[in-house]
């Protein structure tokens, strides 16, 4: 069917307009402390996935934004693309050789992809 797979949703990401406010929330609901916590970004590893929370610096997230891990960012990009999704944000890297990138599909649901080098 396609030329890439995916590896599955493993990072969903919350933008939050508090990081220290949502913190203590997500603690209690995860039932654990962050296992990364800086001024950009607060992330839980939770049975496999990683859940994050992103100061939202007025970039137009409003809800959670789930990301497929994929092996090759370009392809699944132009995968979906080519079967009508709108890119929204070109792959770029975020540390460690990440590389992120997100798309709507036709209803402007926000869908992420992580590339991992």
């Amino acid at each position: 069917m396609t030329a890439s797979s995916t590896e599955g949703i493993k990072t969903v990401l919350h933008p939050v307009s508090d990081l220290e406010a949502a913190k203590p929330v997500y603690t209690a609901l995860l039932g654990m402390p962050p296992t990364s916590d800086s001024a950009y970004y607060v992330g839980y590893e939770a049975e496999g996935q990683q859940i994050g929370l992103v100061p939202n610096r007025g970039e137009g997230a409003t809800s959670p934004v789930a990301y497929w891990h994929v092996s090759d960012i370009e392809a699944k990009l132009g995968e979906v693309i080519a079967a009508g999704a709108v890119l929204k944000e070109s792959p770029r890297e975020v540390g460690g050789g990440r590389l992120v990138a997100t798309f709507t599909d036709p209803d402007g649901n926000v869908l992420g992809l992580i590339q991992d080098r």
